[in-house]
């Protein structure tokens, strides 16, 4: 007569720990890849918008400015940083705390673009 137990074996248990650290060491890799993309998302995503804000503020008063108060807010994270700001051209450079990359774009005649945009008015990350 054999009794019959109803239980998992220690080797049982095992291999589903070692399934399961398998399938985490492939998913891990892949959600930071997923949160870099979702930082630089939303710096591209602020500097469309500080398009949008500087464009409203040059058809208002004829000229761009680097102090657009209330009518721009970044979001959280981001902080965006105005350079070469003339009545006829702008750039502004947008970095997050979640990574070390940046994002730049410029708009109009500006001296020298922001590293990295080159294209003007299209953001650019390193």
């Amino acid at each position: 007569m054999r009794s019959e137990s109803r239980g998992f074996t220690i080797i049982e248990l095992l291999i589903v720990v070692v399934i399961i650290g398998i399938l985490a060491a492939i998913a891990i890799p892949k959600f930071a890849n997923t949160k870099e993309k979702a930082f630089l998302a939303s710096m591209k995503a602020d500097l469309r918008n500080l398009v949008t804000a500087e464009e409203a503020y040059l058809a208002e008063f004829y000229t761009y400015t680097s102090n657009l108060g209330t009518m721009y807010q970044t979001s959280a994270g981001v902080t965006v940083s105005m350079q070469n700001v003339t009545a006829s051209g702008w750039g502004a450079t947008a970095t997050h705390t979640g990574t070390g990359r940046a994002c730049a774009i410029f708009y109009g005649t500006v001296g020298s673009p922001p590293a990295p945009a080159t294209q003007e008015g299209e953001p650019t990350c390193s």
